[in-house]
């Protein structure tokens, strides 16, 4: 019954099951969503997702039976209808009745399809006709959650359901709209960071899910204007006088039951013409102008006397000429990075004593910057190139803007002394989080935001900020945790800094034993599927919370690859998450079979990490994974 969309008659959905739809009439692997008949008595119906299913603000129709007890069972019968019974057999609810006289000449099944609505078919055994509708719990064909991907929504169109995006966003896929949408731009901007303008748009009468991550009791007025000062507020939701500030994305749009809702959408744009609430770089008054202008002939003044000081006692003509360059520069071209001296960071790291990490980039160091914890990122034998070729590189890792990288701050091009300030992760890495932590293992939907975070964070840097880049060493160690456990990517572009001999593991190569892909030893071209695979790797072991290196894998299984295919193919998957009891084996089956699919030999088997993504949102099928393993290894 778990694998069944369907129930005919005189077949019982039991305690404990459910019926799942298919992905699209024409498709039918299993889809979006669910009715499951659960322990408490109580029929729902829910979108599939990586979210526990205890909270009703998921289920989108159920029966309100929660209280009839724990072996209550679904019944469809001929002469009497659909009804739910409890153990001792007495009927506690009846959902629709049939009529005796006709009934014996029609033929009945219950289904949930793949549009998520439950729906109960007739067929007249006497006229060949076709199937029809008799019951059905819900009028509206948006009622079920996640009928629209992200950032959109539902709406009906002579009556039918029809995906809209949000303001300023547009489809994934314009043929397959359900995946839903993305932003048209790859950061809206913020109050002080770059001169993108952005506004306010309205959205009424959307309901989403509710994943605040602040609530203010504000008028709908002031709760726009917040929402539009704060840097981290992507959305806002007002209702109750209530102000819910949102990040992105959006997800389960539609009508809502009740209430009058409102949702407020951060959009940027570059068009004063558009009609909407503008607010620029700064937010620059007149008194500021003043003031700065009274100013900048004796600021001007001091840090010239300044640099020429130092020049003259410390550098000679040639570095005299490179501190000026530099002190020029201030902040490198389109982009709020700020340029620090050697000084400035010994003295913020009490002269580089706190280390809290090291890798093949350098040493990392805790510090302190007016007030705000910082990582400083110490980076050893770079590549000789000059301080213009160094600026750009810096250029083109701070264009990067997403919420699940981690941020570059500013930089130090002093003398041979090259160095990054980057925010701080108070979490450490996901190898701490994951294989060190002693408060136990975490929750399954845990793993899967933080796999979908890390994804999420390698699409960005492949295919939607402005040069396309390939991280090259992607492993638990450049994977960082943020103090709400937001997964985020480290080290990224920074490869093409390093020296071609220096490497952790490898000569003549980027990457990490165990996490490399097999094009890097055989002299092929490598493209954005090495990536992918080192994903692959580090989704395995997140799902199974254990290092490849230190799984107790068989020795006739040689490799992780081999043993997860073996553990899959003979539903053997326990193995994988020992003293692990709360985890659902058909998502870990799905989460395995998705890790092998990124980690197939041949690039060009592995999917897209927009595919990937997709997947790890469950809104696309995760197909299952050739054998290509143990023939390759």
């Amino acid at each position: 019954m778990l694998d069944s969309d369907t129930i005919v008659s005189r077949q019982r959905l039991l305690a404990g099951t459910k019926l799942t739809s298919s992905f699209l009439n024409t498709n039918h692997a299993s889809g979006r969503f669910q009715v499951i008949m659960q322990r408490d008595g109580n029929l729902v119906q829910y979108p599939i997702g990586p979210f526990t299913l205890s909270s009703n603000q998921y289920s989108y129709w159920n029966t309100g039976t929660f209280t009839a007890g724990n072996n209550v069972s679904l019944n469809l019968d001929q002469n009497e209808g659909l009804y739910l019974l409890d153990s001792t057999g007495f009927k506690i609810k009846s959902l629709f009745s049939l009529q005796k006289d006709l009934s014996m000449y029609r033929s009945y099944r219950l289904t949930i399809d793949a549009d998520g609505i439950l729906r109960l078919y007739s067929y007249s055994l006497v006229k060949n006709d076709s199937w029809s509708i008799d019951w059905s719990p819900t009028d509206s064909k948006c009622a079920p959650i996640g009928l629209c991907g992200l950032n959109s929504y539902c709406v009906l169109v002579d009556p039918e359901p029809s995906c809209v995006c949000l303001p300023g966003f547009f489809f994934i896929d314009e043929g397959q709209r359900y995946l839903g949408c993305k932003r048209n731009l790859s950061t809206v901007g913020c109050k002080g960071e770059n001169e993108t303008s952005y506004s306010i748009v309205d959205v009424d009468n959307i309901d989403w899910e509710n994943t605040p991550y602040s609530i203010l009791s504000l008028d709908k007025t002031a709760c726009k204007e917040d929402c539009l000062m704060d840097c981290n507020c992507e959305a806002a939701i007002f209702m109750d006088q209530q102000c819910r500030k949102q990040k992105l994305p959006l997800r389960f749009g539609r009508t809502p039951q009740s209430d009058v809702v409102t949702t407020f959408v951060k959009k940027g744009t570059t068009d004063e013409s558009s009609g909407t609430k503008m607010v620029s770089k700064g937010r620059k008054n007149i008194n500021t102008i003043i003031f700065i202008s009274s100013t900048a002939t004796l600021t001007f003044s001091l840090v010239f006397m300044a640099i020429t000081g130092v020049v003259i006692y410390r550098y000679r003509v040639w570095d005299y000429r490179k501190v000026t360059n530099s002190a020029g520069e201030g902040l490198i071209e389109g982009v709020t990075l700020r340029s620090y001296t050697y000084c400035e960071l010994e003295k913020a790291t009490k002269g580089f004593t706190n280390q809290v990490g090291k890798g093949a980039f350098g040493t990392v160091f805790k510090g302190v910057i007016g007030g705000r914890e910082v990582a400083i990122k110490q980076l050893e034998t770079v590549v000789d190139e000059g301080e213009r070729e160094f600026c750009n590189e810096m250029n083109a890792i701070g264009r990067t803007h997403h919420k699940n990288l981690v941020k570059l701050l500013g930089y130090c091009h002093d003398g041979t002394n090259r160095l990054l300030v980057y925010e701080y992760m108070t979490n450490g890495s996901l190898a701490d989080f994951f294989f060190k932590s002693y408060s136990g293992r975490p929750a399954w939907e845990e793993r899967v935001s933080t796999a979908l975070n890390v994804a999420q964070g390698i699409l960005y840097l492949h295919e939607e900020c402005d040069t396309q880049i390939i991280h090259c060493d992607i492993k638990p160690e450049n994977i960082l945790m943020t103090e709400q456990k937001c997964a985020k990517l480290a080290d990224f572009r920074l490869a093409k800094l390093l020296k071609a001999d220096q490497s952790r593991t490898y000569t003549g190569f980027r990457g990490t034993r165990g996490y490399v892909a097999p094009e890097w030893h055989r002299n092929m071209s490598i493209t954005v599927k090495a990536d992918v695979y080192s994903f692959g790797i580090v989704l395995l072991e997140i799902i199974c919370c254990q290092r490849g290196s230190t799984m107790d894998i068989p020795e006739d299984q040689l490799t992780i690859e081999n043993w997860m295919y073996h553990c899959l193919e003979a539903n053997e998957l326990d193995k994988l998450v020992k003293d692990d009891d709360d985890i659902d084996m058909s998502k870990l089956r799905e989460m395995v079979k998705l890790g092998l699919c990124c980690i197939q030999e041949e690039p060009s088997l592995r999917p897209s990490m927009k595919k990937v993504v997709l997947m790890l949102e469950w809104n696309l099928e995760i197909p299952s994974p050739p054998n290509s393993f143990s023939s390759n290894h």
